[in-house]
């Protein structure tokens, strides 16, 4: 903290803004995977992974998430049991599309920047809708869908939080 009350922004180091929420999502994604149900009801599946292709566009253009967003694609595939490669072109789709506005994004109310998130999320659902739809030949079901959809945007505090703490540590991208 400093004197006024705010707190300064932290240094950018590649394993604090990048590897530790990258370790922290994959973990996450096991864990909510596990079939253990609460009151019937199975955990929802967020799609962690989405979260940070959102915020690390916002903190900082960089050629290290793409290769992170593919690995972690990778992973939910392999987790999740689907097609190989749906996820990487789900998450790096959404990566791109908040790069392409991160001007427009940057220093916006957490409402607004809920807003966008929500938008890219529905793109990169409806890009994957589409992908396993035509791979699988058929609809997925659009309940689960829905459901993991709104899992996936009630992860924004975790995403604004994130994008709070590292927003002004490089001065270049101001």
């Amino acid at each position: 903290m400093t004197a006024r009350g705010v707190s300064a922004a932290r240094p950018l180091s590649p394993f604090g803004w990048l590897g530790a929420p990258m370790l922290l999502s994959a973990l996450a994604t096991v864990v909510f995977a596990t079939p253990i149900r609460i009151f019937s009801l199975p955990l929802p599946e967020p799609v962690f992974p989405l979260a940070l292709a959102f915020a690390w566009a916002v903190i900082r253009p960089s050629i290290l998430p793409p290769f992170a967003l593919l690995a972690l694609g990778l992973f939910l595939d392999v987790c999740w049991d689907g097609p190989q490669g749906l996820w990487p072109l789900c998450l790096l789709a959404a990566y791109a599309t908040v790069l392409a506005a991160r001007r427009l994004i940057t220093g916006q109310d957490f409402r607004i920047m809920w807003a966008w998130y929500g938008a890219v999320t529905a793109a990169a659902f409806a890009a994957g809708f589409v992908l396993m739809t035509m791979d699988a030949g058929a609809a997925p079901n659009l309940l689960a869908v829905a459901w993991q959809y709104l899992a996936t945007l009630a992860l924004f505090p975790l995403v604004h939080r994130l994008i709070e703490r590292y927003e002004d540590a490089d001065v270049r991208f101001r």
